[in-house]
C-alpha cells in the first residue's frame, strides 16, 4: 500500500505541475501584465508610469516565460512563470494583485475555517439524510411512498439552487425573521448565520444524491447474498442496514469523496449570496477583480485537494472491502 500511495502522490505532483502551467498560459493568453495593471488600478486614464510601477511592485516587469538577458538556469528563474507558478509547489501563494496586495496564504488559512463551518455540517447531514431517505424508499419499494419519493427527488433536482436561496431568504429572513438574511459572526453566533444556507444547500443536493443512492441500493437488493440473508429469516430492516448498506459503501465513498474538495474550498454560490467570508466568496471576488494571483492559487489548491481526496478514496476502499488490494 505504501508503494501505491507514493506512486499516486508522484503522479499527483506531475498533475499539479501541468494544471499550474496550463492555468498560467491560459490566463496570459487572454491578458497581458499591462491589461492586469489597468484593471487593478482602475480607469482608462492610467499613465504608463503607473502601469510600470504596478508591474514592478508585483514582479510582472520580468519576461513571462524566458529571460534572454540571463544565462543558464537564470533564464527561467528570472521570469514571471518561475516567480508566480513554481513557488506554488512549496505552498508559497505570494500576495494578491489587487491594490490591497493581501497575503494570499493568510487569507486562505483564515477563510478556510469559515468555509469548513458551512461545508462540514452540510457534508455530514447530506450523507445521513440522503442515505436514510434512500433506504426508506427502498424499504417501501414499488409502493406509493416510493413513487412519490422519486417524484419529490426529481422535483428537487429540477429546481435551481438560486430558487431555494431566494425563496428561503424571503420566507425565513424577511417574513418569519428567524435567521439573518446574510452575514457572518464568529463563535456560537455563527449558527444563526449558517443554519439557513446549510438547510437550503441540503435541499438543493438531496434530490440528486437520494436518486443515486436509491439506484445503488436497488441494484444490491437483487443479489444472491440478499436472498440468502432473507432465507435465514433476517428482517428487511436488518437486510438493508447490515448487508445492502455495507456492500454499497464503495460507490457511496466514491460519491462522498468527490465532494471533499468542496468541503475545504467552500460553496461559491451560497457564500456569495449569504455574505459568508469563506474561500468561495474569496474566489468570486478574485474573478470579478481579475486578480490572477488569487485565481491561480485557488485553482492549484483545488487540484491538490482533489488529488488528495482520490488517494483517500482508494485507501478507504480497502477498509470497507477486504477483497480490494492496492498494488
Amino acid at each position: 500500500m505504501v508503494n501505491f500511495i507514493l506512486r499516486r502522490l508522484g503522479y499527483g505532483i506531475l498533475i499539479l505541475i501541468g494544471v499550474n502551467l496550463l492555468t498560467f498560459f491560459l490566463f496570459f493568453t487572454v491578458n497581458t501584465p499591462d491589461d492586469m495593471a489597468r484593471l487593478n488600478i482602475g480607469g482608462k486614464r492610467v499613465t504608463q508610469e503607473q502601469i510600470e510601477k504596478w508591474k514592478s511592485e508585483r514582479g510582472y516587469d520580468r519576461p513571462l516565460y524566458w529571460n534572454e538577458t540571463a544565462t543558464g538556469v537564470e533564464k527561467l528563474k528570472r521570469t514571471v512563470l518561475w516567480e508566480r507558478s513554481v513557488s506554488l509547489l512549496v505552498l508559497d501563494f505570494g500576495r494578491s494583485d489587487s491594490a490591497r496586495s493581501t497575503d494570499i496564504g493568510h487569507e486562505v488559512a483564515t477563510r478556510m475555517g469559515v468555509s469548513l463551518q458551512l461545508a462540514l455540517p452540510l457534508f455530514l447531514l447530506q450523507l445521513v439524510v440522503s442515505i436514510s431517505f434512500s433506504l426508506l424508499l427502498v424499504f417501501f419499494r414499488n409502493s406509493r411512498i416510493d413513487f412519490w419519493g422519486v417524484v419529490l427527488c426529481v422535483l428537487m433536482l429540477s429546481i435551481s439552487a438560486l430558487f431555494y436561496i431566494i425563496v428561503g431568504q424571503y420566507m425565513f429572513s424577511r417574513v418569519l425573521r428567524l435567521v439573518p438574511i446574510s452575514g457572518f459572526a464568529p463563535g456560537l453566533d455563527a449558527v444563526r448565520f449558517l443554519a439557513l444556507p446549510v438547510m437550503l444547500s441540503l435541499l438543493a443536493r438531496l434530490g440528486g444524491e437520494a436518486r443515486l443512492y436509491r439506484a445503488m441500493f436497488l441494484e444490491e437488493i437483487g443479489r444472491d447474498y440478499v436472498r440468502t440473508a432473507r432465507a435465514k429469516g433476517l428482517s428487511e430492516t436488518l437486510v438493508l442496514f447490515r448487508h445492502v448498506l455495507r456492500n454499497a459503501l464503495i460507490p457511496i465513498i466514491t460519491s462522498a469523496g468527490a465532494y471533499l474538495p468542496y468541503v475545504f474550498m467552500g460553496s461559491l454560490v451560497f457564500e456569495s449570496f449569504f455574505g459568508i467570508p469563506g474561500l468561495g466568496a474569496f474566489v468570486i471576488e478574485a474573478i470579478s477583480g481579475q486578480d490572477f494571483a488569487i485565481v491561480r492559487s485557488m485553482v492549484f489548491l483545488g487540484a491538490a485537494l482533489y488529488i488528495a481526496s482520490n488517494v483517500l478514496i482508494d485507501i478507504a476502499y480497502t477498509w470497507v472491502d477486504p477483497r480490494v488490494r492496492l498494488s
